[in-house]
């Protein structure tokens, strides 16, 4: 797609951002444990929270982890995960009245994620989100997760936007990073991490709920930024 260049985008990770899915995650990854004997602990998945499922694999059990066992282990992690939360996925408090709020400034919405396009989908369908996104960014369509900033550069990309005309919403220290890295404003929100890890990793603002969002001073940042290019 073309850029457009009055566009503007919000690009939003998907667990701890749009739904409150880190408790499914975690119980997933524990039956994972139980399921294949892997040294899995609670701790493990917070350090982990946001990477790519082969980074997170890599790092429990090493690089030379053949490929086929990388896919079949983040695979039934996945069916797992979806198995748990399919009945009960919600998206977090202040998120629907965001996207209407955007939407109603002509923001363009996308989702930038880690998170296999499947896991996305579900939550596209149950939450009543089906064409709301100009675009979704999954772990198949990148070859490096976060702190790579690629899945956001491709969200943006597919949008039509340019990354300086974008904001991102995340709740994970290497989302933070990889929004900056991409040259994008970056909110944090701290659903699974604390406010000051969150500004360490470089966020230009921290909120612990989207009602505590100043819209009206995110869209003039981004109008600001407009008119500067």
């Amino acid at each position: 797609m073309l850029t457009d260049a009055t566009a503007r985008l919000a690009i939003f990770d998907h667990d701890g951002v749009l739904v409150d899915s880190f408790g499914f995650h975690q119980d997933a990854w524990l039956e994972l444990g139980r399921r294949e004997g892997l040294p899995i602990t609670a701790e493990f998945i917070l350090e982990t929270f946001g990477m790519t499922n082969p980074s997170i694999f890599r790092k429990l059990l090493g690089d030379t982890l053949a490929p086929e066992e990388v896919q079949r282990f983040s695979d039934l992690k996945e069916l797992c995960y979806r198995d748990l939360a399919g009945p009960q996925l919600e998206l977090l408090d202040g998120v629907r009245p965001l996207l209407d709020t955007l939407t109603s400034h002509e923001i363009r919405l996308a989702i930038g994620s880690s998170a296999p396009r499947a896991n996305l989908d579900l939550t596209v369908e149950r939450c009543g989100l089906i064409n709301r996104f100009a675009a979704i960014a999954a772990l198949e369509d990148i070859e490096r997760g976060k702190p790579d900033p690629r899945v956001f550069l491709l969200a943006a990309e597919r949008a039509g936007v340019s990354p300086a005309r974008s904001v991102v919403f995340e709740d994970a220290v290497v989302g933070i990073q990889a929004a900056k890295a991409a040259g994008m404003h970056a909110v944090g929100i701290t659903t699974t991490r604390p406010r000051q890890e969150l500004l360490d990793a470089g966020a230009d603002l921290v909120i612990d709920h989207f009602s505590e969002l100043d819209l009206p001073r995110l869209l003039s940042h981004l109008s600001c930024t407009l008119e500067a290019t």
